[in-house]
């Protein structure tokens, strides 16, 4: 299987990279030559757009998986560009040469942001206003391109190994190596948090099945209370990790009620990986 990936660098794309190209020929994008080592054996590298345009055209592609991203949840003035280039522009030159790659299947990747606190078309922010466009875009091209799947994963909190974004259970992890206090927002906090094993899974399910075109929704189960967690970790470990809750506010995000993926279920996302995560310092 030959698979396109971009967004190979950050968090998620990294860890699809390490699980696919056991099997695969997977090619990365990138755009800076110090990711051009050893790791990355296959990968195109560019300085433009249009340079970008002229490689992709030219090799034969199974599979495209859209990690790439350019993700502020507050943005700055300085932002705008960055969205418009690796939300909207990036995508949508692979997009118009999925016919010339021969590409069979593009999965994507987007927020649950679009839809904030389950109300259909509500962005928390600009960062996922722009991914909604895509989205958009990717619907476009659903029509356009009848002979290829497309799938739009929605994602919400995630966590896992070589995870060096600044996210609560990587602040935990870090303040809990380095024995400082973590504030935490409030004690009733609960967060839908998925291992990126579990979103790694997901995505070797559709490749290997034949699953409808469509939007998808990739979350936990059950949500996590962080009281819970802490506690139930400071109960395990005799050093322990030290929390100020700033309030008792109960705080819960609910999650748009996209179709779930058949058979697809998350496996690695339970209160003891999330523990096993902290503790792997």
């Amino acid at each position: 299987m030959k698979i396109l990936l971009t967004g190979s660098t950050g968090f998620i794309g990294s860890n699809i990279l390490d699980e696919l190209s056991k099997k695969n020929l997977v090619y990365s994008i990138v755009r800076n030559r110090k990711y051009t080592n050893t790791k990355y054996k296959k990968y195109i590298y560019f300085k433009n757009y249009e340079e970008l345009n002229k490689k992709i055209k030219k090799i034969k592609i199974d599979i495209v998986i859209h990690c790439a991203t350019h993700y502020v949840k507050n943005h700055k003035i300085e932002d705008i560009e960055k969205f418009v280039n690796s939300n909207i522009l990036f995508g949508n030159i692979i997009l118009e040469n999925l016919k010339k790659m021969k590409v069979k299947k593009f999965i994507n990747f987007s927020t649950v942001w679009e839809d904030y606190n389950s109300i259909e078309n509500n962005s928390l922010n600009l960062y996922s206003v722009y991914k909604k466009s895509f989205s958009n875009i990717l619907k476009f091209y659903t029509k356009y391109y009848h002979n290829i799947r497309f799938y739009n994963l929605m994602i919400s909190e995630t966590f896992g190994k070589n995870d060096k974004r600044k996210k609560i259970i990587n602040v935990l992890k870090e303040n809990y190596k380095r024995n400082l206090v973590t504030s935490i927002v409030s004690n009733k906090l609960h967060l839908n948090l998925l291992n990126v094993e579990d979103i790694t899974n997901a995505v070797k399910l559709i490749i290997q099945k034949k699953i409808m075109s469509g939007t998808y929704i990739l979350k936990n189960n059950n949500y996590l209370s962080i009281l819970k967690l802490i506690n139930t970790f400071n109960k395990q470990n005799k050093f322990k990790i030290k929390i100020k809750w700033l309030s008792n506010k109960k705080l819960l995000e609910k999650i748009y009620p996209y179709k779930s993926i058949k058979s697809w279920k998350p496996r690695k996302s339970n209160i003891t990986d999330v523990i096993n995560v902290i503790k792997n310092t």
